[in-house]
């Protein structure tokens, strides 16, 4: 079923997807042959990423720097995207996230969760599907959410408010725009360490999240990516308006934050970034 051709003709853009999960996907978007695209705030990062696919020696892939938060901004990016032929699928995937007590939190901190998980995602949803409906051409768009989106979570409170409101959105647009030949599929990962997340939602908690999980590990981001790929290829043509759970069964068994109920004040100000 994988093959070096799988995503052939295909092209792809991921935005976050110069680190973490959307690199991973990256990945093997252009090992399975698609073509590739990634945004993100910082062009280095974007840029060094890009060098690694190409190292691949399969199709080039482009780097666009693009704050999501800014709609204009979303603008020109997908401008650009479709300068060279328009994109086949859109993987949402950038999104930011904190562990805190809600009562703690600032309007502040609550937009910068919401304005790059929930609003950036819907702009760039809204340009991808009036220009796929403008073109009358077929599309996919994909949402990298998380555990909790559907029935909430403590101390991710704006995350998961976030991740909640883009399974309606797709959900939503499943129905609307199912005739205009545009699917939608979200996919929420479990435990899948990145450097990014790891720092900012394990930091200052004990033990091993492995033991949480049934299956008894993390997952690997191979299995992730590999999940993408099915989604998006012509083989999952007729699913759409689904959310796709990825966590060895974690969600089965725990909400994966009891431990913090037990905090002291110290630890939780610990956790708050340093002015």
């Amino acid at each position: 079923m994988f093959n070096e051709e799988m995503l052939a003709g295909k092209r792809v853009l991921i935005t976050g997807g110069g680190t973490g999960l959307g690199k991973s996907i990256g990945r093997r978007v252009v090992e399975l042959g698609g073509e590739l695209l990634i945004c993100g705030r910082r062009l280095e990062v974007l840029e060094q990423a890009t060098a690694e696919f190409d190292a691949l020696g399969r199709k080039k892939t482009r780097a666009l720097a693009c704050d999501i938060r800014i709609p204009e901004a979303v603008t020109q990016m997908m401008d650009a995207a479709w300068a060279d032929g328009p994109v086949d699928i859109v993987i949402n995937n950038a999104a930011g996230t904190m562990l805190a007590q809600t009562e703690t939190l600032s309007a502040r901190a609550v937009d910068a969760v919401l304005q790059v998980s929930l609003h950036g995602a819907m702009y760039v949803s809204l340009e991808a599907g009036k220009r796929w409906i403008a073109a009358e051409r077929p599309g996919t768009l994909m949402y990298t959410l998380a555990g909790g989106a559907e029935d909430g979570r403590p101390f991710m409170v704006p995350l998961t408010v976030a991740k909640g409101g883009l399974i309606t959105l797709l959900r939503s647009l499943a129905v609307e725009w199912g005739r205009k030949k545009i699917r939608t599929v979200g996919v929420a990962p479990g435990n899948f360490p990145t450097p990014g997340a790891s720092a900012k939602l394990q930091t200052g908690r004990a033990g091993d999240p492995a033991q949480e999980i049934p299956l008894g590990r993390v997952g690997e981001h191979g299995e992730l990516a590999d999940l993408y790929a099915f989604l998006m290829s012509d083989l999952a043509s007729f699913i759409t308006g689904e959310v796709i759970t990825i966590d060895g069964g974690k969600g089965l068994r725990t909400n994966g934050v009891d431990d913090l109920f037990q905090w002291s004040p110290q630890q939780w100000d610990a956790l708050r970034p340093k002015k």
